[in-house]
């Protein structure tokens, strides 16, 4: 008797015991009652139980009930192995090697052809598969397309005729040793000539914000060097006439005419225009200049070796000339020691300090840098 049966043999028993007990209890049977109802419960459990014995043993399906089928054969799953089959890729002439094991199954086990060959049913069911998937990869990425095939392939699929299914393992994709030497020299070309197209295109640019906007005239010139170098105004106003030579040789044209006073080696001041008085002055009159003397060549040749006004090598230069011919002309060696600052200004006569630059005996202002 099986655990449920004796549950629902105890429990129908309880609810017999119970119906008795409260039978008696209500019409207060006698002893012999209690007796007789107590032997009748006990031999109907008996019954009931020795019942549910026999019928558990007894065989539901006797023999001969059933029809036995015959069990349906084991299914044998065949390989094969499969090493550096070219397959096609993106690019021309570049081939995937791809190795991998074939593995199959028939879909009807119970049939046995003997003129088909199923290993080569599913190696080219297989090879199918992955060449539709690497023709559309990029030789450079094998590695890649390598996992790819992997999933693609580790399902089982019907081969074209229906005879099995097939799937692969262990898809190894490859290139050869030459093919891969000429990608990653491709590749390398291919990132230097970014590079330098990158370059190209920075350098056009910089031409043309510079020909374009910087250098079209010596005040835009002016305006972009001294936004470059905003906490150096005077450095700015000394580089104008260096500006002006530039804006012109980026324009092709020449310096514009307020600005080539700021050029002398392009522009010469005209014979007798003091070296550091060079800059016209157009609100003035013309001031008629005493004729050229020694001081003034000795100007002449400071401004054509490319001195400036005002450098240390001016003074020490002026009054070393000035020693050598003091012997021959006093009055011309004075005269270049004041102009170009050789000596230092005497004192005023009332001690009150160096005596104001005034105009010597030839007329010319003394050099003061």
């Amino acid at each position: 008797m099986s655990s449920g049966q004796k549950t629902v043999s105890a429990f129908l028993s309880m609810i017999s015991a119970l119906l008795v007990l409260i039978l008696g209890l209500t019409l207060r049977w006698p002893l012999w009652m209690w007796l007789s109802a107590i032997a009748v419960l006990l031999a109907t459990w008996s019954i009931a139980t020795h019942s549910a014995i026999r019928a558990r043993k007894r065989d539901p399906f006797p023999p001969g009930s059933l029809i036995e089928q015959p069990a349906p054969p084991p299914v044998e799953r065949q390989e094969q192995y499969v090493s550096r089959v070219p397959l096609a890729s993106r690019e021309a002439d570049y081939y995937f090697l791809f190795s991998a094991r074939v593995r199959w199954i028939p879909i009807d086990p119970m049939t046995s052809d003997q003129s088909v060959n199923p290993g080569a049913l599913a190696v080219e069911s297989v090879l199918a598969r992955a060449g539709r998937i690497t023709a559309t990869m990029h030789p450079f990425k094998s590695s890649l397309v390598q996992h790819q095939l992997n999933a693609a392939l580790a399902v089982m699929e019907p081969d074209r005729d229906g005879y099995l299914r097939a799937m692969a393992l262990e898809v190894e994709l490859t290139l050869t040793d030459e093919d891969q030497e000429r990608l990653d020299r491709l590749a390398a070309i291919r990132k230097d000539e970014a590079v330098w197209e990158h370059q190209r295109r920075y350098e056009q640019s910089k031409r043309e914000y510079l020909g374009d906007d910087v250098l079209t005239s010596t005040g835009s010139a002016v305006v972009w060097w001294l936004a470059k170098n905003d906490d150096h105004v005077e450095k700015t106003v000394k580089d104008i006439g260096l500006l002006a030579r530039l804006s012109s040789a980026a324009n092709d044209r020449e310096i514009d005419e307020p600005f080539r006073y700021l050029v002398p080696e392009a522009f010469p001041p005209p014979p007798g225009q003091d070296w550091a008085m060079a800059a016209p002055v157009q609100e003035e009159p013309p001031v008629e200049r005493p004729a050229t003397t020694p001081a003034d060549l000795f100007s002449d040749f400071f401004r054509k070796v490319g001195f400036r006004p005002g450098e240390d090598e001016v003074a020490l230069v002026a009054d070393q000339v000035a020693m050598a011919i003091a012997s021959r002309d006093a009055v011309t060696a004075e005269e270049i020691r004041r102009r170009f600052g050789a000596v230092q200004t005497p004192p005023h006569t009332n001690g009150a300090g160096p005596a104001p630059a005034t105009e010597d005996d030839t007329g010319h202002q003394p050099y003061d840098g």
